[in-house]
């Protein structure tokens, strides 16, 4: 089930299913960086609301579940509202989910984009509903000052399009503490996607972090695993050991050993894995012979960040020559 895209005029509800705004607000550069996001989205011709709730904050810079859930409810229930963006990532959405009202989300499919600790919730939206949600930018990922250009030209263009959406590696990135400094931010320079088994596969696209996926293991929320597309990506210093186990845990659930394809996102620079640590890990995994697999893709806590659709079709081709990661519009 695909949401309806967004227009021109379109109302989009920020919300909190995590970290707090407040968090947001009251770093150094939080009313810069609140105030550019919010315009940004305003040039693309957005209304921008915010939840009841979002700048609720206790000792661990979240609100009770039930404000958040409240605020969710509220976003899907409000017929002016078309979309839904999470404030920022965190470490607890999985929190909500055996409160939601997943009956009421299913009878008001809208856009939901984020992304982080937002996974639990946009894939287990998926399983409960089929509602496919994009991950993607957070709100704040809108205060991105400089380098942002591509992040927000793909969200533009999967909000609002109904072309397919069909990725190119970049030739650049930035992995820094954008929200702290937004000045003398240098790029660095990528080198592609990394082909660590070749081949072609089609199927529904799941996951994104790989830590908050995982956390759905033995649970409701999880979505299938069978013949679908794992998308997984790691954050700050987590390397090549975590990823393996965390990877581990998600391939040792039903179905985790009939993936048609893995696509792995650009690890972050502390984490110090290189291509040969991902490919000898692939090749070390039963569970990923012969299916293709692409890592050092533009997703997860890099810059750039492409968006994608949580749900939606993805067709993947690894080869030396030729490569493809793309998504059919329903």
């Amino acid at each position: 089930m695909s949401p309806a895209p967004l227009t021109p005029g379109s109302r989009i509800r920020v919300v909190a299913p995590s970290v707090s705004l407040s968090f947001v607000e009251h770093r150094k550069l939080g009313h810069y960086l609140s105030h550019l996001a919010t315009t940004r989205l305003e040039n693309l011709g957005l209304e921008v609301t915010f939840g009841a709730h979002v700048r609720e904050s206790d000792e661990f810079s979240t609100s009770p579940i039930r404000s958040r859930v409240s605020d969710l409810h509220e976003a899907f229930a409000d017929p002016s509202v078309d979309g839904i963006m999470s404030v920022m990532g965190g470490f607890n959405s999985n929190e909500l989910l055996p409160y939601l009202d997943f009956d009421l989300i299913a009878d008001n499919p809208k856009f939901l984009c984020g992304y982080s600790d937002i996974t639990a919730l946009q894939n287990a939206i998926f399983a409960q509903t089929d509602l496919i949600t994009y991950s993607g930018p957070h709100w704040s990922s809108f205060g991105m000052r400089d380098h942002s250009e591509i992040t927000r030209r793909s969200f533009e263009h999967a909000a609002f399009g109904t072309e397919p959406i069909v990725w190119e590696p970049s030739t650049w990135f930035t992995d820094d503490q954008w929200f702290v400094a937004q000045d003398n931010r240098p790029t660095q320079p990528s080198s592609g996607w990394w082909i660590v088994q070749e081949g072609e596969a089609e199927g529904i696209a799941v996951g994104s972090n790989l830590s908050t996926f995982a956390l759905l293991n033995g649970t409701e929320y999880r979505p299938e695993l069978r013949d679908r597309v794992l998308f997984v990506e790691v954050t700050h210093s987590a390397g090549i050991r975590e990823f393996r186990r965390m990877l581990e845990s998600v391939l040792q659930q039903p179905g985790g050993d009939e993936i048609a394809a893995l696509v792995i996102g650009r690890f972050q620079v502390e984490s110090d894995v290189n291509h040969e640590e991902v490919d000898a890990t692939v090749a070390s995994i039963p569970q990923l012979r012969d299916i293709p697999v692409i890592a050092n893709a533009d997703f997860g806590h890099t810059n750039p960040q492409l968006t994608f659709p949580i749900g939606g079709r993805a067709q993947i081709r690894a080869a030396r020559e030729g490569s493809r990661i793309a998504f059919t519009r329903a």
